[in-house]
């Protein structure tokens, strides 16, 4: 799952301008998609900038690895552009650099997208697997709270955040793997969330002295921390050891909601997402082993140990049965509505030479009502 990992290397603005000689015309647009150029370029962003992923990638069938790379790349383009100056024009404040990329969203919907790699690419990618706008928009929207430095008082506010910046991606993933059912999906956000929450705990340190202060402020007040004093001077306490251990169980509950969920998703894709799920969660045992102290180094998992934990997910996702019947989290709960509403006219019609994609279009709208109608059982249910 992509999150808001601002760890990983940045992607390279430039090279995804590399292509920019194509023109776009009509016809140019699928012969671009056909030949790979773009999608080449995309996954030199993911090379670069989103390693684990890359890596994660070459366990997925080839179908779902190649548009999962166009978005994954036009994801790290996103948050690079809001979070790091070299991302954006020179001079371009961060909340300039949302308006803007929400104005490459505008583009890529309306099946007139820049002439970018990622941008060609992925206008043909939520054109294809009919991705509602509202999920780029959320995670969008979780960029623009970085950029003005919001702070998240309770954990159902910081919840709020990690379903935006990844949990809007687990969805649009389940999506390129041909899932749309509600259950299926609301997992989907558990795992991101889940992650999003391990990358919290993980990067305390190195979001203090960036200014950042993720942690839930009420947490904090309650353990005897005031928020604004510590970031002044951030030190690992006793105090702070207990507020990152609650946060790490919440992700530990998140992670095992998540599990049953993963065997609802086609064998093919499954152990790509149990070894993102497992190694993900890995992170979180080696910050306890160093008594959950991300102050003073940040915990990294080796490379042997990865080796030795990749036979765990591969049997994992070897395992039968269904996502479970947990309600989808209130704070995603927008997520799962978004795709069981989407209508054609939201999605640009599919490309013309995509022939096989154009003759499912009439079916796809009965299913588009369908699920629609179970969204509605699912959330009664809830």
């Amino acid at each position: 799952m992509f999150t808001n990992d601002r760890s990983a290397t940045p992607a390279n603005p430039a090279r995804d301008e590399a292509w920019d000689a194509t023109a776009f015309q009509p016809g140019s647009l699928g012969a671009a998609w056909l030949n790979g150029r773009d999608q080449l370029a995309c996954r030199e962003i993911i090379r670069q900038g989103s390693r684990s992923f890359f890596a994660a990638s070459l366990l997925l069938p080839r179908r779902v690895a190649e548009p999962a790379c166009v978005l994954y790349a036009f994801c790290r383009l996103m948050d690079d552009a809001v979070d790091l100056e070299d991302g954006r024009p020179q001079g371009m404040a961060r909340m300039e650099a949302v308006a803007m990329l929400a104005a490459r969203l505008d583009r890529v919907y309306a099946g007139q997208p820049l002439l970018r790699p990622a941008d060609r690419a992925l206008s043909e990618v939520v054109a294809q697997f009919d991705i509602p706008r509202a999920l780029p928009d959320a995670l969008l929207e979780g960029l623009a709270w970085d950029a003005e430095g919001r702070r998240y008082d309770t954990l159902e506010e910081l919840h709020a955040y990690g379903a935006r910046v990844a949990g809007a991606v687990g969805v649009m993933m389940a999506l390129l793997m041909g899932k749309r059912a509600p259950e299926t999906l609301a997992r989907a956000c558990d795992l991101g969330m889940a992650m999003q929450l391990t990358n919290i705990a993980r990067d305390v340190g190195e979001d203090a002295r960036a200014g950042r202060l993720y942690l839930p402020l009420a947490w904090l007040r309650e353990a005897g921390i005031d928020p604004d004093d510590w970031l002044a001077a951030p030190v690992f306490t006793p105090a702070l050891r207990g507020v990152i251990a609650r946060l790490l169980a919440e992700a530990e509950r998140l992670y095992r909601r998540a599990n049953p969920g993963i065997a609802s998703l086609p064998l093919s894709c499954r152990p790509a997402i149990q070894a993102a799920r497992v190694l993900y969660r890995e992170i979180g045992r080696e910050l306890a082993r160093r008594d959950l102290d991300s102050l003073s180094r940040r915990a990294v998992v080796s490379g042997g140990r990865k080796l030795a934990l990749l036979p765990q997910a591969l049997a994992a996702a070897l395992r039968s049965g269904g996502a479970a019947a947990e309600p989808v989290r209130p704070e995603a709960a927008f997520l799962i509505e978004a795709v069981a509403v989407t209508r054609s006219s939201e999605v640009r019609a599919v490309a013309w030479w995509n022939l096989p994609a154009r003759s499912l279009h009439v079916i796809e709208i009965f299913e588009r009502l369908e699920r629609r109608q179970q969204t509605r059982q699912f959330g009664g249910a809830a």
